[in-house]
């Protein structure tokens, strides 16, 4: 559970992502946004996507644009729940 006593675990994905987003972006916390980019290349492969985990750093502003987006794969973010649930639990409460 997270210091306010939330389970993580019974949140969905796109919950556990707009969260974790939106406080990071409350908190100015650009150290979650560039992990989040260094690990969506691995998030992709691990959706199957390998082309898209080939991606060069160029394209990196897509990559953020994309782990935002409403509209993103749901299998590249669920590989990123582990991620979600770790920085709402160290910051959230």
């Amino acid at each position: 559970m997270g210091e306010n006593g939330e389970n993580f675990e019974r949140l969905s994905t796109e919950e556990l992502r707009d969260r974790a987003v939106e406080l990071a972006r409350e908190r100015w916390d650009v150290r979650f946004f560039w992990r989040l980019l260094r690990l969506i290349p691995a998030a992709e492969a691990v959706a199957g996507n390998m082309e898209a985990s080939d991606a060069s750093v160029a394209q990196a502003s897509g990559f953020l644009y994309e782990a935002l987006s409403v509209e993103s794969d749901t299998k590249v973010q669920e590989a990123l729940r582990p991620v979600y649930v770790e920085y709402l639990k160290t910051h959230e409460g």
